[in-house]
């Protein structure tokens, strides 16, 4: 899958170099429709053993893409205390090609994809406590993705942000307003622990 990711992220890149700059994140991933978006090899490592060191037994995802992230997420909790992941993706398409890929790996009866906008999908039925949180979706949306999930966590949740610098918002949130003690990572990551 990361090959793929490659294979399209650059497609993508020259696709929109031929086009003017999207005016918003809803025309930009309907240009990115067939696009991975997928984390980097190291994030999702990251991913795997944050959730897997930190016996996460309910995580939540903004941003399921082609599934890259999901399966990390969910191998972290097979091999940790087990658990779901409840994950959240605006392009059908992108949602049904992650289910077919956590089904291949067997990992399916550990996520829960739902289809449709975050603010949504995510607005409600969250499985409380949220132990672990990953925000890859809209970058706009970062901090009200939080505040919909913020009275679900558990102690000490943890939140990790792909592309993190895109979303000034977001860490202005983490790193400015006393509830979470956040540190960046290469890559553009953000991983924040809620103490709030």
């Amino acid at each position: 899958m990361f090959a793929d990711a490659r294979r399209t992220g650059a497609e993508l890149r020259e696709r929109l170099s031929r086009m003017p700059p999207a005016r918003d994140s809803r025309e930009f991933f309907a240009v990115a429709r067939t696009a991975h978006l997928a984390v980097s090899p190291d994030t999702g490592n990251l991913l795997y053993l944050l959730v897997r060191s930190r016996r996460a037994r309910s995580v939540v995802e903004f941003g399921t893409s082609f599934g890259v992230s999901t399966l990390c997420l969910a191998a972290g909790l097979r091999d940790g205390a087990g658990g779901r992941v409840v994950s959240t993706e605006y392009e059908p398409e992108k949602a049904e090609a992650a289910r077919r890929s956590l089904a291949e790996a067997k990992l399916d009866d550990l996520v829960e994809i739902r289809d449709g906008d975050a603010l949504e999908t995510l607005a409600g039925d969250i499985p409380a406590p949220v132990d672990f949180v990953f925000l890859d979706g809209a970058k706009e949306l970062y901090v009200d993705v939080l505040r919909l999930l913020e009275p679900h966590y558990a102690r000490d949740a943890l939140v990790v942000a792909d592309n993190a610098g895109r979303s000034p918002d977001f860490l202005s949130h983490v790193r400015d307003g006393g509830s979470y003690i956040s540190s960046s990572f290469p890559g553009d990551v953000e991983v924040s622990l809620y103490v709030g």
